[in-house]
């Protein structure tokens, strides 16, 4: 499953039939079958005072817990931040993909408690994603059409929005703006393609690309330089790397290293073409829409471009893994110098999330290895899991949410209080 509106007809298709069909059990079960059959997990006993979500591994000595889901309510949740300990906000889509219909959560997990509170602090936003803690200690948050900031407020207080980067294009299949910062003042946006391969209305796939060209192309990854001296005021907004079909997985490591998970072009093949991560750099072009994996031609591409020009991936990973989301794991917790990442995809090369050795200028130095695997549908058990966001809290523990399930799960050792 891709994290578009549109895609290959099949895959369309496929999503439209989940849906449906998860619509109609609805409602023949009535109301109070829902929780239970939205959610899908059923408790496996205990994971310290919370239910025990069951899939098969996990790291040694953790269990995974269900803190969160509809009847706190979730809708689609997508990413998950801690913004001061024990305090974590929580970006949820709503309907989805259905326009002005997000929110911005607030979720504590008191000491002892078998779920969370979460409470709303903000409606009626459009399709966000982005959230990450700002240079300037605010928090900053990415809609289809734009970048946001507030102030942390106390406890039970209102947010303050500030708009940052306006008028964004929201335009296309790749509309939402992952958002991460970097040294020097940067903030990196995604800005995904209109398309799936550049394909127009006529089924035309032309070279150039028109999405990589104009005054504001899309496939590309863009660099705001902030002014702290003018408020953080954005001084400039320009492309920093193109060719990239959709940069929702997205991270800046200390050293200035920008990662970026690719979502490669939509293939009916189950195997084709692979995803990738990129290290980008400024000014460098990644291959999309000619280029798939290392330096292959995209299909409709073959002997139109020299894909000897597209920047080669740091690694591939599986086709239609289908990754939505990169973090680095922080020093002082089970995954330091590793980068994780949600494979959100419904084939069996996604439904997991995994752990990357990287170096401190983001060079990967082994394959991926999975943190939490074996996550197919099992009746009685639990649904296929689809992570979307992650977070590590102060204590070293990871949040996984899931959107399609309505979800916040957190992995956490079995022994501790």
């Amino acid at each position: 499953m891709r994290d578009s509106v549109s895609g290959t007809r099949g895959g369309l298709a496929q999503r439209r039939h989940h849906w449906l069909t998860l619509a109609a059990a609805l409602a023949l079960l009535g109301s109070a079958a829902a929780p239970a059959l939205a959610r899908g997990y059923v408790p496996q006993g205990r994971c310290g005072p919370h239910e025990r979500v069951q899939i098969d591994t996990v790291p040694a000595g953790h269990c995974v817990a269900l803190v969160a889901d509809e009847t706190q309510g979730l809708a689609a949740p997508r990413r998950i931040l801690e913004v001061t300990p024990g305090r974590f906000w929580v970006i949820d889509m709503g309907a989805n993909w259905v326009p002005k219909r997000g929110r911005l959560l607030e979720l504590t997990l008191p000491p002892g408690a078998a779920r969370a509170k979460v409470s709303t602090l903000a409606e009626g936003l459009d399709r966000p994603l982005g959230l990450a803690k700002g240079p300037d200690g605010q928090i900053w948050m990415g809609e289809v059409h734009q970048v946001w900031r507030t102030p942390l407020p106390p406890p039970g207080q209102p947010i303050r929005r500030e708009v940052m980067l306006p008028n964004l294009p929201t335009s296309g299949a790749h509309p939402l703006k992952e958002i991460a910062f970097g040294p020097g003042d940067a903030l990196y946006v995604n800005m995904g393609s209109v398309t799936d391969s550049c394909r127009n209305d006529a089924q035309q796939q032309p070279v150039p690309c028109p999405e990589l060209g104009g005054t504001q192309p899309r496939a590309a990854v863009y660099r705001a330089q902030l002014d702290p001296a003018q408020g953080w005021k954005v001084t400039r907004f320009e492309p920093f790397a193109t060719g990239l079909r959709n940069s929702v997985a997205l991270t800046v490591l200390p050293s200035g290293a920008v990662l970026q998970g690719e979502n490669s072009i939509d293939y009916p093949d189950a195997a084709q073409p692979p995803e990738k991560l990129n290290r980008l750099q400024a000014g460098r072009h990644y291959g999309w829409p000619y280029c798939v994996g290392k330096g292959m031609a995209a299909r409709g591409y073959e002997k139109r471009y020299d894909c000897a020009q597209a920047t080669p991936p740091a690694q591939t990973w599986p086709a239609h893994a289908a990754p939505l989301h990169l973090l680095q794991g922080t020093a002082g917790s089970p995954f330091a110098g590793q980068l994780l990442v949600a494979w959100h995809g419904h084939r069996p090369a996604g439904q997991r999330v995994m752990r990357v050795p990287i170096r401190a200028d983001g060079t990967p130095t082994g394959p991926p290895r999975p943190v939490l695997e074996g996550w197919a549908a099992r009746q009685g058990v639990r649904p296929v899991g689809h992570p979307t966001g992650l977070a590590i809290d102060h204590d070293g523990r990871l949040w996984v949410v899931e959107d399609i399930h309505r979800a916040v799960l957190l992995v956490r050792p079995i022994q501790a209080p």
